[in-house]
């Protein structure tokens, strides 16, 4: 692999008991890059999720930062290696302003531990236009309830953003957005991906990520099966079909097994 990524993985397992949720991953993530991690259920997608985030160890493998091999890996590291997570609910706070939860439990506070109200408002206002909040209607003191679902992942982006992250990790974006919040949020990810940071997004329908990907990672049961850049891949249907003939592979693969 090249040493250009952020991070990277290297020959990454992790069992649950007698199952191999992830059986041998190696795959990287380079700057300004969005890598769309595709897969069915029982893929593996989610047990990747949290090796990155740090809630899992890995079993076997390696876990390499800009070029250096992590030891002791877990939350405090990945947070600290630059790596964000947004999953599926964005763990907001809807009753609360928009500034409130960008910084909720990392408030920002002089030397006598008093929160800088003003400060924090500004920083979410900057954030809020940077990556692009257009409407006039929302300001830093809107309640969270009062944003569309497609604003509220931005909200959770801004936070991921202002914690210097390098990485976000998108955990199903687009789950029962419409289309034109799911417009919004593809907005928020190119503003993202201008300003040199990447993204793991990870989906369901194929056509959201393709939309948005630089590059596919294909998951069946636990194993990196493809690795493709969209530019070798002319629509979402070839990749579909690719994927329909690695799925029926597995499945002649698996009851071979099983006779």
């Amino acid at each position: 692999m090249q040493n250009d990524y952020i991070i990277e993985l290297r020959d990454v397992s992790k069992s649950f008991g007698n199952v191999n949720a992830v059986d041998g991953i190696s795959f990287g993530v380079r700057p300004g890059e969005v890598v769309g991690l595709i897969g069915d259920n029982g893929a593996g997608k989610s047990t990747l999720i949290k090796i990155l985030s740090g809630v899992h160890q890995p079993d076997s493998g390696q876990i390499v930062v800009r070029g250096r091999a992590v030891t002791n890996w877990n939350a405090a590291r990945s947070r600290e290696s630059g790596i964000e997570t947004v999953y599926q609910d964005r763990a907001l706070a809807p009753q609360q302003t928009i500034t409130r939860n960008i910084f909720m439990g990392r408030e920002i506070k002089d030397r006598f531990g008093i929160i800088k109200v003003k400060r924090q408002h500004q920083e979410a206002n900057r954030l809020m236009r940077e990556i692009g909040f257009t409407s006039k209607v929302f300001d830093p003191d809107s309640p969270v309830a009062t944003l569309s679902g497609g604003e509220r992942q931005g909200v959770a982006i801004a936070r991921a953003l202002y914690f210097d992250a390098d990485l976000i990790v998108l955990d199903e974006p687009t789950t029962a957005l419409s289309l034109v919040e799911t417009a919004k949020v593809f907005g928020f990810i190119e503003n993202v991906r201008a300003r040199g940071r990447s993204i793991i997004f990870i989906g369901h329908n194929i056509y959201h990520v393709f939309d948005v990907a630089d590059r596919f990672v294909v998951l069946d049961r636990g194993k990196v099966v493809m690795t493709e850049n969209k530019a070798n891949i002319p629509a979402a249907e070839v990749l579909i079909k690719h994927m329909q003939q690695i799925a029926e592979m597995s499945h002649a693969d698996a009851s071979a097994a099983g006779a």
